[in-house]
């Protein structure tokens, strides 16, 4: 890393203040090159009061979204590339896949001008009051297909959450967090594909959160927003981080917490599949993340396919 990255990692890390000559000793650099980097973070927008006899100190208030910031506030070692607007987040990632990028990358964004969800259903990202990103993770992994994946990303999305704010998410199968009955939370999971061998290359997991987000579109229906103080950096970090975690685990290690927060077990559903629509009670979700279904003939199916849109019955 930098010494930008290093200082401001340290600063994040310390939350009291740090002497300009301990930062220097630490990173062995001089004092007048660890002033250097604190000023060019403070032109890039961080607030950091430098006071004689006592050092520098990251205020509160610090929100803006960079690479900078979410890679200082992650455990895991990953490349983070942030677009102030992107079309589509998922899009860039195919991108920089088809350039040749290797290894796991993370690119976030303030604004999509085209945000794409489930079924080529557009997804609302206006600037400044949300976080858009989307995480590439390689087939060494546990998560190598859509459903897989997003049952994962939900779960990382739900406890970054419930551990930064005083809020309880749900999650409805298979891609949408919910809070207080709202979608807030929305997730699109690509596997891209080695043709000559067929086998899966990598997996972009793209999650858009509305954290402030008040006003939408006519067309968008029962959509909310987290309606919470909340750090951009640290809420993308944190669902990352939990998220790559999850990559090399397995279901065992999740597939409970999602089943505890589930809105749809027990609840009257209809699902369309391939423009077929089929009531059914929702009964379980199995070891794998399907959704287990009694069909008005009591018969039961289990869905498994990311492109089932589900309906619960009032």
């Amino acid at each position: 890393m930098s010494l930008k990255d290093d200082i401001l990692k340290e600063l994040i890390n310390s939350g009291d203040y740090i002497s300009g000559q301990a930062l220097a000793e630490k990173f062995e650099k001089s004092r007048a090159a660890v002033w250097k980097a604190v000023k060019s973070l403070i032109s890039d927008g961080y607030s950091i009061d430098a006071v004689t006899n006592k050092g520098y100190i990251l205020t509160s208030g610090n929100n803006v979204l960079s690479a900078r910031s979410v890679k200082a506030y992650m455990e895991k070692e990953t490349d983070v590339i942030y677009l102030p607007s992107i079309d589509s987040t998922n899009n860039y990632c195919k991108k920089l896949l088809a350039q040749g990028k290797e290894g796991t990358f993370l690119v976030v964004s303030d604004c999509q001008t085209s945000g794409r969800g489930r079924q080529g259903k557009s997804f609302y990202s206006p600037p400044g009051s949300g976080v858009y990103f989307s995480l590439v993770i390689r087939p060494h992994t546990t998560l190598q297909n859509s459903v897989t994946a997003t049952t994962a990303a939900a779960v990382a999305v739900c406890k970054a959450i419930e551990k930064l704010t005083n809020k309880a998410p749900k999650i409805k199968w298979v891609n949408d967090v919910y809070l207080d009955g709202k979608k807030i939370c929305g997730i699109l999971t690509e596997a891209i594909t080695n043709f000559e061998d067929s086998t899966v290359d990598s997996v972009i997991i793209g999650i858009g959160i509305n954290i402030s987000t008040s006003s939408f579109p006519s067309e968008i229906t029962n959509a909310g927003c987290l309606d919470a103080d909340v750090n951009k950096n640290k809420l993308v970090a944190l669902t990352a981080d939990y998220l790559l975690t999850t990559a090399v685990s397995g279901y065992n290690d999740f597939i409970d917490y999602y089943r505890s927060h589930s809105i749809i077990i027990g609840e009257k559903i209809k699902f369309i599949k391939d423009s077929q629509v089929t009531y059914a009670t929702a009964t379980a979700i199995d070891e794998t993340g399907g959704l287990e279904v009694e069909l008005e003939d009591n018969s039961r199916i289990v869905l498994r396919s990311g492109e089932i849109t589900i309906r619960k019955i009032d």
